[in-house]
């Protein structure tokens, strides 16, 4: 049975639930701060609590594949059982893998998470279009098809980003506004939101030469241990401002292994999002 659109189930979660995702990052350092091995167990440890903690209250939940690869198939074990359990729980789960590729490469990428009966099904992937916004083809055909989202590199907080985001192309636009415009071009005529989103850095600043007005979701890394704040979301994203699903990892995760005081950071996040929105 194909999904309802993943754009439609992400508006729904977050006007029920609010706009927050909180990353699942097991890196070495966390869990050494939360006392855990840097091990499978660690591991296994440190995202079932991320996931008890949060699955069942926020809008979304975004495990970084990477930190599961590096334990080999043993951790990518640990990678489905967290998403299985989460997506049962009710949170949505977008898969950080940033993959892209071109061709039947692109597509195998794409099925690893997007089809229905993979082990590491998600509601959303993300991906990169740096070998041509073309070459997502594959994965775009494959979300529309099982209901799933995608939410594309097209602005990043990282600075070396800026070298290919902004380099100008031959028509006067750059590299990010054409990303944007691929996307809004995908969303068009979508109600209540178009399943491929973007992903913009919350810590950009000002932001309004660009038409982020996509209909679509605006993945926003950034906000807590990187700087941003929810108070900055209004002046970076403007106009976008509902559309936008802020990232929070480290800010939460560092008051683990308990789950109380996981679930206080990530409410005091929500908290200050949503008067950020009802503001605005």
């Amino acid at each position: 049975m194909t999904l309802e659109p993943f754009g439609a189930r992400l508006r729904r979660a977050m006007d029920e639930r609010g706009p927050l995702c909180v990353g699942i990052d097991p890196h070495a350092s966390l869990l050494s701060e939360w006392g855990l091995n840097d091990d499978v167990a660690g591991l296994e440890r440190f995202s079932r609590t991320v996931v008890e903690a949060m699955a069942d209250r926020v809008a979304v939940l975004k495990p970084q594949s990477a930190f599961f690869e590096r334990f080999g198939s043993r951790g990518v074990a640990v990678l489905e059982k967290s998403v299985q359990e989460a997506r049962e729980a009710g949170a949505l789960v977008v898969m950080d893998a940033k993959r892209g590729d071109i061709g039947s490469t692109m597509a195998a990428y794409a099925e690893s998470f997007l089809h229905k009966d993979a082990p590491l099904f998600s509601d959303a992937l993300t991906v990169s279009p740096y070998l041509g916004y073309g070459s997502l083809s594959p994965a775009v055909a494959l979300a529309r098809e099982s209901g799933t989202g995608l939410f594309v590199l097209a602005l990043t907080s990282n600075p070396e980003g800026g070298e290919v985001q902004h380099a100008v192309r031959a028509d006067g636009r750059d590299v990010g506004a054409t990303m944007l415009a691929h996307l809004a071009a995908e969303n068009a005529g979508e109600e209540p939101l178009g399943s491929f989103g973007a992903v913009v850095g919350a810590t950009l600043g000002d932001l309004s030469s660009y038409d982020l007005g996509i209909n679509g979701p605006l993945l926003a890394p950034g906000v807590g241990a990187q700087g941003a704040t929810p108070a900055d979301l209004p002046r970076v994203f403007g106009s976008a401002l509902r559309n936008v699903v802020p990232n929070v990892s480290r800010g939460v995760l560092r008051h683990g292994p308990d789950v109380i005081a996981l679930r206080d950071a990530a409410q005091r996040f929500a908290d200050e999002i949503r008067v950020t929105l009802t503001a605005a």
